[in-house]
């Protein structure tokens, strides 16, 4: 008998990876087409990419590809996202400092495109750079015979101690004042550099006019003083204050750090730059964006000679603030009041009145609750200033699908509960909160 037939063999599976859309195809997409406008082509075709990849995983029919790739669109171009500030600090480092003010935001767009930074459109010759930035420093501080602007405060102080050091000259500074900055920076490092030699005087805790009298010499090229940065030294201590090192016969230079340009009535013992130089200081130091409210910036303030030799100085150029920065820093200080200062302005009834609004518009299962808060200025600045508060407490377990949500929300843990600290959040914001609330907690926008 002979053998039956072999059985014809099984058509092979089709391959799914041939069903997978072209990547052509996909970008043809209009969705595509208009993201690739708004974000690059680069941004697009990783997402479509990363969407032909779950494809051919079986995680996505074919038809669903140019959807997906569309849904995981970054918002911008820039991996940047804006944050709500509930953390209670509000000049918060890794949250950017001071946020601007919506003039100065506009300012920055007005800059992007071509202006008339460097130019003098009446007689189309070269202007001075920045021109309409150093007039409203000026204005705000009308005790600076001069005033210039560099890249940050340490570039301000890098700044002034290659110049006037650049003869040999020492800088007389008191232990008490060798201070980190944050990050691992601190004050000693940065000047020596720069090339400046130190001469230490008084104890970590105590320091007296005779110290840096008999310190103060020919060879001394400035006497620094540095505002302390986030922290207090209390109990026996002692320290000179800027008339009295005035009188030594070396210029005075003055690092206040968190950039008050005047005094403040809730900070009064933050040091300013008016003050400082009403006291005798040939040249104040000082970050813009601090409690001045404005971008990264360093200013430089005090004798119109001393401020005019270090704008001429070859290194100002390698600390050379651009157009973004010069724009943004004249909106905040000729603009209307910056974030940072009118969060300093909020009283307690009306922060309780928001907390309140807040709390009525979660959902009752979070047993939300308005709750007195401690906040603070953050970013070095009044280290022993507790600002009153108010906080809306949640549950601990949201804090983290609130920061990962859209936008995020940063607040704080405290004694097993996340407060959510409205000082240095807008009152246009709140609206935001509650819907990131609502959302972290898996409740109807």
């Amino acid at each position: 008998m002979p053998d039956p037939a072999p059985e014809p063999a099984p058509e092979p599976a089709p391959d799914p990876r041939r069903a997978v859309p072209r990547t052509d195809q996909l970008l043809a997409d209009l969705r595509l087409v208009a993201a690739t406008d708004r974000l690059g082509p680069g941004l697009v075709k990783a997402a479509v990419v990363a969407a032909q990849q779950r494809c051919r995983a079986g995680d996505l029919p074919p038809d669903a590809v140019a959807d997906a790739a569309v849904a995981a669109l970054p918002a911008g171009a820039s991996s940047l996202r804006r944050v709500v500030n509930a953390t209670g600090v509000l000049v918060h480092t890794n949250l950017g400092r001071a946020p601007l003010s919506a003039a100065a935001v506009e300012a920055v767009g007005t800059a992007a495109g071509a202006t008339d930074v460097e130019l003098d459109l009446t007689t189309g010759r070269r202007g001075r750079r920045g021109e309409g930035a150093l007039a409203a420093l000026a204005a705000r501080v009308p005790d600076a015979g001069g005033v210039h602007v560099v890249n940050n405060g340490a570039a301000a102080l890098a700044l002034v101690t290659r110049v006037l050091t650049r003869g040999g000259g020492a800088v007389v500074i008191a232990r008490g004042e060798l201070v980190e900055i944050g990050d691992g920076f601190r004050i000693p490092e940065l000047l020596e550099s720069v090339g400046a030699r130190l001469r230490e005087v008084g104890t970590t805790n105590r320091v007296r006019v005779e110290d840096y009298a008999a310190a103060v010499d020919d060879d001394t090229a400035y006497v620094l003083k540095v505002h302390p940065s986030n922290f207090t030294v209390r109990g026996f201590t002692s320290s000179v204050d800027v008339r009295e090192l005035a009188g030594l016969g070396a210029p005075v230079v003055v690092d206040i750090g968190s950039g008050l340009l005047a005094p403040h009535p809730r900070l009064p013992d933050e040091p300013d730059a008016t003050s400082a130089l009403r006291a005798g200081a040939a040249l104040v130091t000082a970050s813009g964006d601090k409690l001045l409210g404005g971008p990264q910036c360093g200013l430089l303030l005090g004798e119109a000679v001393l401020v005019e030799r270090l704008r001429r100085d070859p290194f100002a150029r390698a600390l050379r603030v651009d157009k973004l920065t010069l724009a943004a820093l004249e909106a905040t200080l000729a603009g209307p009041v910056p974030p940072v200062p009118a969060a300093l302005a909020r009283d307690v009834a009306g922060l309780r009145q928001r907390a309140a609004a807040l709390c009525a518009a979660l959902p009752p299962g979070l047993a939300p609750e308005v709750v007195d808060s401690d906040a603070a200025v953050g970013g070095g600045g009044a280290p022993d200033v507790v600002l009153p508060s108010v906080a809306v407490a949640l549950p601990e377990h949201l804090a983290a699908p609130l920061r990962s949500g859209d936008p995020p929300v940063v607040g704080r843990v405290e004694r097993g509960r996340l407060l959510l600290d409205l000082l240095a959040v807008a009152a246009e914001e709140d609206g935001d909160l509650a819907d990131a609330v609502r959302r972290a907690a898996g409740a109807p926008g």
